[in-house]
């Protein structure tokens, strides 16, 4: 309440009660300095001289009010500024003590330590680039106090300009979902710009931030910046920035031609950086957009055209041309450029790729069943189809060369199924007259056959009258070799499904997930001629009201162990308990190793997004002993 004239004459008295040996008086001497100061700024040179002995004091509130009023003297007088650097050390130590060790538990807040004091001396220093970094790594940020503490770093850095600092930062204060916090988003164009720093560890810092910001209203602004830094970002940073990207297009996509474009563009510019489900996940996208099926086969003929070197793209390439290989050829789609094919042109592209050097056998497998498949779907004659196919059943691949000859049999002796067998896959879940179908689309068509269970009677026979493309019975099959080198013993191994041994006792299932009416459920079966091979079913079904959309169930397994996702039977679980989806996991354990599975769920319900990651150790001995 004092005038100006007041604190001019009471200054010198308040100075000395700074040395009061009362700590509650030095107390109250300092906030009444700071009050002077404000009313009066030529009085500043008076508190000069106490000040640098008060920051020696353990008591809290001495202590903040004489930060208060060093604040107060730099803010108003250059001398004072030049005056108080010296007591940075002295500002360090005291900061230090209070993230390390505290001063005293009565003036921590949730665990953080003296948090006002904290953020008062933050604000008054500029030059203690480690001290910030030890400050933000220790604070803990799940609560308010923290937050503010960290908030009040983040400025502190901005301040200083260290970018490296900055960018580690925000990366942790970003990780808080306080509305609050997630103001530091308007720091979004710097982190961006971050990544085009030459510093390897501040580009890959800044694109794990620049992954953390994707959110829903800027998905299409980040996915663009992202890309454009894919294409010339250090390979060891290519396939974390493809995941990300594909991860953030999976939960934030606004629609469905814009995520198929955004996977393609990954697929362009970085296709052997993907992850292993890509291809999986692309195509089992494209076949759930029926209305973007004629665009996205001519995206991905003309992609195919221009590069055949990425091999996860031309494997997508190869199948939608295999399935939609017909709306190629037909008139111009009104989403894309005109684009006149022959179908010539269309077969010397996929022979292209089988003859490439860049191809992987997987690759091959890809467009020699494209090829198939076109078969049933141009208009022309078919002997150069059947020639490709015959050429290859000589081939050193054995799967591929068991392929071409299940296909030049089919061609010899069943001509008229060629057209059922070879019809567009389903976009329902798949049913057991499905089985053979699917199974010349798998990349591992032998396992997949061995893997599913002895179908019922009807199924068999229709089975063993396939059996005849070897001109053999199903006793030649019963008494084969367990391993036959020869192209017809691989066959009878493909086709002796009925034929197999008895099955062992039934692994009991598992229940593993359950979530506001969502349940996962693991099935187990164990093929007796492969014991090191473990095939787990993942039965996902939904008794809630509401539909679970934009399914995607993820696995991870020990290095020790191989792992292969089939593709799933859907993306939608139906509400109400209506039909399940199901996902094949194929896991080769040769040690018999101990299982430890890991999952990791994303999903839409009820309107939110939701990501689940879980590990699952309780699994059935029976399932690796």
């Amino acid at each position: 309440m004092g005038s100006a004239e007041m604190c001019r004459d009471l200054a010198t008295e308040v100075e000395k009660l700074l040395l009061q040996p009362s700590p509650y008086v030095r107390k109250k001497a300092v906030l009444t300095a700071v009050h002077m100061i404000r009313k009066v700024p030529e009085l500043s040179d008076i508190f000069l001289p106490p000040c640098a002995k008060l920051l020696h004091e353990r008591h809290h509130g001495i202590l903040l009010g004489t930060i208060t009023l060093i604040m107060e003297l730099c803010e108003r007088s250059p001398a004072a500024l030049k005056h108080f650097r010296k007591v940075v050390p002295q500002l360090v130590k005291i900061l230090r003590t209070l993230v390390t060790t505290g001063y005293s538990a009565e003036h921590s807040i949730s665990g953080v330590s003296d948090p006002f004091l904290q953020v008062q001396i933050l604000r008054l220093s500029d030059s203690m680039n480690d001290l910030l970094a030890q400050v933000a790594t220790n604070t803990d940020t799940s609560r308010n106090a923290g937050s503010a503490v960290l908030f009040e770093t983040v400025l502190t850095i901005m301040d200083i300009r260290s970018t490296v600092l900055a960018v580690n930062i925000l990366g942790r204060f970003l990780l808080n979902s306080d509305k609050n916090i997630s103001a530091v988003q308007r720091h979004r164009p710097t982190v961006v710009e971050c990544l085009r720093e030459p510093d390897a560890s501040l580009s890959r810092r800044a694109l794990e931030l620049s992954l953390a910001l994707v959110n829903s209203s800027n998905v299409r602004a980040m996915t663009q910046e992202l890309q454009g830094f894919l294409e010339y970002c250090p390979r060891d940073l290519r396939a974390d920035c493809a995941s990300g990207i594909l991860l953030a297009a999976e939960r934030f996509a606004p629609t469905k031609r814009w995520h198929i474009d955004t996977i393609l563009r990954v697929l362009t510019a970085a296709g052997s950086y993907v992850r292993d489900d890509a291809v999986a996940n692309l195509t089992q996208l494209i076949g759930g957009a029926q209305e973007l099926h004629a665009y996205s086969v001519r995206r991905l003929y003309s992609a195919l055209a221009q590069d055949i070197s990425q091999q996860p793209l031309v494997q997508v390439a190869a199948w939608c041309i295999g399935e939609y290989g017909d709306l190629l050829l037909e008139g111009s789609c009104e989403e894309t450029e005109p684009l006149q094919v022959e179908e010539e042109e269309v077969l010397a592209l996929l022979e292209r790729v089988l003859q490439s050097h860049m191809s992987l056998p997987a690759t091959r497998g890809y467009a020699l069943t494209a090829l198939m498949k076109l078969s049933t779907r141009l208009r022309g004659d078919n002997n150069r189809i059947r020639q490709v196919v015959s050429i290859y059943g000589s081939c050193l691949d054995v799967e591929l060369q068991q392929r071409a000859v299940e296909y030049n049999t089919l061609f010899r002796k069943y001509d008229h199924m060629r057209a059922a067998v070879l019809e567009k896959m389903p976009l329902v879940e798949r049913s057991s007259s499905q089985v053979d179908e699917e199974a010349k689309e798998s990349k591992e068509v032998v396992q997949l056959l061995e893997a599913d269970p002895v179908p019922t009677e009807p199924q068999a026979s229709k089975l063993l009258d396939l059996l005849d493309l070897l001109g053999g019975t199903s006793g030649d099959v019963q008494q084969r070799p367990p391993l036959d080198p020869s192209p017809e013993g691989t066959l009878v191994h493909l086709l002796d499904l009925p034929c197999a041994p008895p099955a062992p006792a039934p692994i009991p299932n598992l229940k593993v997930f359950e979530r506001e009416g969502l349940q996962l459920i693991l099935s187990f079966v164990r093929p007796p001629g492969t014991p090191a091979l473990l095939l787990i079913t993942v039965t996902a079904t939904n008794i809630s009201e509401g539909d679970v959309t934009h399914f995607i169930c993820q696995a991870a397994v020990p290095k020790s162990f191989q792992l292969q996702l089939q593709a799933p039977s859907g993306d939608t679980v139906p509400a109400q308990g209506g039909l399940p989806v199901t996902q094949l996991l194929r896991i080769l354990n040769p040690n018999k190793a101990p299982l430890r599975l890991k999952l990791r769920l994303t999903y839409n319900h009820f309107g939110h997004s939701v990501q689940e990651i879980f590990e699952v150790n309780n699994l059935p001995e029976e399932t690796w002993q």
